[in-house]
């Protein structure tokens, strides 16, 4: 396939924690980078998680509305999450880049970071807000896969 995109190789998986530095500067992990490149997207996520995904990825971010009606309300406001607040991020020769203070405040982000790899892009939540978010998801998890399950079903 091409290079550059999540094609390129691997799938995103792992976490990895990080440290923003002076004037909101954050290194993006080198094992990211190698399937993502240097030209990225960063916008609003769930949870006040920011969402990060390459240029050639982002359609991922659309997953769930692509198809949809325009005439949906719920298209638009899934499209005006994710997109109207995407701002492109390029990589310096560090790997590292500046968090837009927006995006910043949305995700409460202080000074210790954790990237997860989830598939096909990598969602950047503040630490302390991650570990307590983890907790409760730890403890949710079977209901959450039983549900998923009787969804299924119901199909």
């Amino acid at each position: 396939m091409g290079n550059g995109g999540p094609e390129r190789q691997g799938m995103l998986i792992g976490q990895y924690e990080g440290k923003v530095g002076a004037k909101a500067r954050l290194a993006f992990p080198k094992k990211f980078r190698e399937i993502l490149g240097d030209r990225l997207i960063i916008t609003l996520g769930y949870e006040n998680s920011l969402i990060i995904v390459s240029e050639k990825g982002w359609k991922a971010l659309l997953e769930g509305t692509e198809g949809k009606p325009f005439i949906q309300s719920e298209t638009r406001e899934t499209q005006r999450f994710l997109l109207g607040s995407a701002s492109n991020i390029e990589l310096d020769s560090k790997g590292r880049f500046i968090i837009p203070s927006y995006l910043r405040n949305f995700g409460k982000i202080k000074e210790d970071v954790v990237f997860l790899g989830l598939s096909r892009y990598v969602e950047l939540w503040d630490k302390q807000l991650w570990e307590e978010y983890r907790v409760n998801l730890e403890k949710n998890i079977d209901r959450i896969s039983q549900a998923l399950v009787e969804e299924e079903k119901g199909k």
